[in-house]
């Protein structure tokens, strides 16, 4: 089934619990083969690992990149549009970090999720959910805002969808340029918040990021 469909087939229940995990043929990290090539590479910059302050790197570097690569899963709830709401529903400031796939190295700050309900309205807390999904993962930050645009139009079919992500980017600031502060934008819309421009002014005033 769809998307789309799954979204048609949700109008007529009360109460809709989709589980939703990460697919793909990402098998996720081997951790045991991530703590033997951070042993590598610490020799292969000229430290001991086996040193009293890095014995346990490996390990922690390890685990890290488990914690940073791997999104819980989670149930998007959905509910009937009762009481016919049709303006914009937007979680601003929603806290979003990420590993750049270039460099190994993290981007973080905000991002801003809005939409306008069709026959389903979601529960406010799984917009944080999946923009945690695709965000433990190595990414680049306009794949990023697309992927969870993408996936809020499929899934819960609403009349638009509004995406914007401010983030800086440590391979920027601490390396290279070294512009520290530095922040990038980027947004991806559908629907309404695309086409209709009083709806997509109204998105972008809300969020702060100008028109």
């Amino acid at each position: 089934m769809s998307g789309s469909d799954t979204a048609r087939a949700a109008d007529r229940m009360p109460h809709h619990r989709l589980r939703v995990l990460r697919g793909g043929d990402d098998a996720g990290p081997d951790v045991p083969a991530v703590e033997r090539a951070v042993s590598e590479l610490l020799l292969a910059l000229g430290k001991d690992p086996g040193s009293d302050h890095l014995v346990e790197t490996p390990r922690r570097v390890a685990q890290s990149y488990l914690e940073l690569l791997t999104p819980p899963q989670f149930d998007l709830t959905t509910f009937p549009n009762d009481e016919a709401y049709d303006e914009l529903v937007l979680a601003k400031q929603l806290p979003v970090q990420s590993l750049c796939e270039h460099h190994l190295l993290p981007f973080h700050g905000i991002a801003h999720i809005g939409y306008l309900p069709g026959n389903r309205i979601l529960g406010l807390s799984k917009l944080a959910r999946v923009l945690e999904l695709f965000a433990r993962d190595l990414q680049v930050q306009e794949r990023l805002t697309k992927q969870v645009a993408d996936w809020l139009q499929e899934h819960l079919a609403p009349r638009g969808v509004g995406v914007v992500i401010e983030a800086e980017h440590l391979c920027m600031s601490l390396r290279g340029v070294r512009a520290t502060g530095a922040r990038t934008v980027t947004s991806a819309l559908h629907g309404l918040l695309r086409d209709d421009a009083r709806s997509r002014q109204e998105f972008f005033a809300l969020t702060g990021s100008g028109s």
